[in-house]
């Protein structure tokens, strides 16, 4: 039988050696742009919550990025199976490199969340391109190598993001970490319009599955406001929680009715008939709660617990970042080299992350920084050593027509369990705090202060991160008593405590969640990895 144009792979040996490495350095600078901003922005967060009074939504600048670049990733992931990479990808740069302007003149959380929504819509057209431009060059056998390197130049600028956030937040202002993404954006633009090879899918008609793109759209929008607003702005069974809950799992019913009828679905349904690729995909979303944990709130940890400033949190997350990149490298290359034992190697990865968020579960007040590193190192070498080994696992496991959505959705699935855990973890940290930080406040401290005062410090625990704050608040206990200056400690103590144990609990949960990970890709079938890129 005759093989559908459509369906072909292209080749690096039917393209000039000059594309192919202008090719390359296009993806690694696009995957370390987007990863730059994102690693820059964690250890900014403490900063922008203080700025910006928002320690209610101290998730949201992360969750809202994720949530449009959740649903941008499948659907951008079909089209280019349809129409070719190159057009969506310099799209994405551009609106990624956009938004960054906005996202640096926020003067409010309002402005700064709207920005960075619209940031996400960029970086997921970018995620949904980077690895599946290798697949498309290269067969799965020989893939590993090259997407440790990707994985490895996101693990690069994951080094560079920390301390180089922590350096602007605190020699800047945090509204600098987002203007580094222009003359990279600018450059990556140029880079993309001459060089990049524009390899689009020969064939007949093609069709769009609009019904499918607006009810994935809005069951997802739906599914991650509800997670987001339950438990910090409103209570898990009330009614604006229901009603999106609600309109969910309506628009759920719908995508799975369209998806079925569609000639041409955004997401076929028949992906997750595959073992191999439902059982990725199921150990992708338990992991994204372990991962996401991890980057997003261990700078809180540093800066809030510990007392850090932005700048030595950044250079503590360093390590954890070079793990992550010494994992992810060693793990594509082993892929490749050792006869793609994808099983045991994402195994063993697994063990790694479980044994890294145990010890930050044993994080405290009193913890030296020694600790405090090693933990996040290991957790860093788990994250890095299973990300080539789910893109592998179901790369092998589908025909090459079938690649891009298939690549695509693990970074929506990692995207949408990343949301959904943050969002939960965010309820946790401002719920859990509160309570701690009233139930353990010393008796002559709350004689002291009013009770709007504990009540503010209570919803928002800025002193730990303000050092204005923490003098205006030492001069208002040394002026209403005698023994001010050990009231004021006391505070402190309390705080950093409450926050610790909020923390712990998050960490504790993400924990739970990666184990139950780890027994989902038991049950993983491991095929040897093809040669070529199959037919199909």
């Amino acid at each position: 039988m005759e093989q559908d144009a459509s369906s072909v792979a292209p080749s690096f040996r039917s393209l000039p050696k000059g594309k192919v490495i202008m090719t390359m350095v296009g993806v690694l600078l696009a995957m370390f742009m987007s990863s730059l901003d994102q690693t820059i922005v964690d250890t900014a967060l403490p900063r922008i919550m203080t700025d910006l009074n928002g320690f209610s939504t101290y998730t949201w600048v992360v969750t809202v990025y994720i949530i449009t670049s959740a649903f941008t990733v499948p659907i951008v992931g079909k089209l280019t199976d349809m129409y070719g990479r190159k057009r969506f990808y310099i799209g994405g740069i551009i609106l990624f490199t956009i938004a960054s302007v906005f996202s640096g003149l926020s003067r409010d959380m309002t402005q700064l969340i709207i920005a960075r929504g619209i940031q996400g819509l960029g970086a997921g057209a970018m995620m949904a391109n980077s690895f599946t431009v290798i697949a498309d060059i290269f067969p799965p056998a020989e893939r590993g190598k090259y997407q440790g390197i990707i994985s490895a130049v996101f693990g690069l600028s994951a080094i560079l993001g920390p301390l180089l956030g922590g350096i602007i937040t605190d020699q800047l202002s945090w509204h600098w970490i987002f203007f580094v993404n222009i003359p990279l954006g600018i450059f990556n633009i140029v880079l993309f319009w001459f060089f990049f090879p524009d390899l689009r899918p020969q064939g007949g008609r093609k069709t769009i599955d609009y019904l499918g793109m607006a009810t994935l759209s809005l069951g997802v929008m739906s599914l991650l406001l509800a997670f987001s607003l339950a438990g910090e702005r409103y209570e898990w069974l009330s009614l604006p929680v229901t009603c999106l809950l609600g309109f969910f799992l309506i628009m759920f019913v719908c995508f799975l009715v369209a998806e079925k009828r569609s000639s041409n679905p955004i997401i076929p349904l028949a992906l997750f008939r595959n073992r191999i690729v439902s059982i990725s995909y199921a150990a992708v979303f338990l992991t994204a709660f372990g991962m996401y944990s991890a980057i997003t709130f261990i700078p809180l940890f540093f800066q809030g617990v510990l007392g850090t400033t932005a700048t030595i949190s950044g250079s503590f997350l360093t390590p954890m970042m070079l793990g992550q990149v010494a994992g992810s490298f060693v793990s594509g290359q082993f892929l490749s080299r050792t006869g793609g034992h994808y099983r045991m190697q994402g195994l063993i990865g697994l063990v790694i992350m479980c044994v890294g968020l145990f010890f930050m579960t044993r994080l405290h007040p009193a913890s030296n920084n020694s600790f405090a590193i090693l933990s996040i190192v290991l957790t860093g070498i788990g994250v890095g050593s299973i990300f080539p080994v789910f893109t592998i696992a179901v790369q092998n496991a589908v025909q090459y027509r079938m690649l891009g959505v298939t690549t695509s959705t693990i970074p929506f699935i990692r995207l949408i369990g990343a949301s959904v855990g943050l969002s939960i973890f965010g309820s946790i940290l401002t719920n859990r705090f509160a309570t701690d930080f009233t139930a353990s406040l010393p008796q002559d401290v709350t004689d002291v202060l009013s009770s709007s005062q504990v009540m503010e410090l209570a919803r928002n625990p800025r002193m730990l991160l303000d050092l204005d704050a923490q003098q205006a608040m030492r001069d208002t206990l040394l002026n209403a008593h005698i023994n001010g200056e050990q009231l004021f400690e006391h505070l402190m103590q309390t705080l950093q405590a409450a926050l610790s144990s909020a923390l712990k609990e998050i960490f504790l949960i993400a924990l739970l969640f990666t184990l139950l990970g780890f027994v989902v890709y038991l049950f993983i079938k491991e095929i040897p990895l093809r040669k070529d890129h199959g037919n199909g």
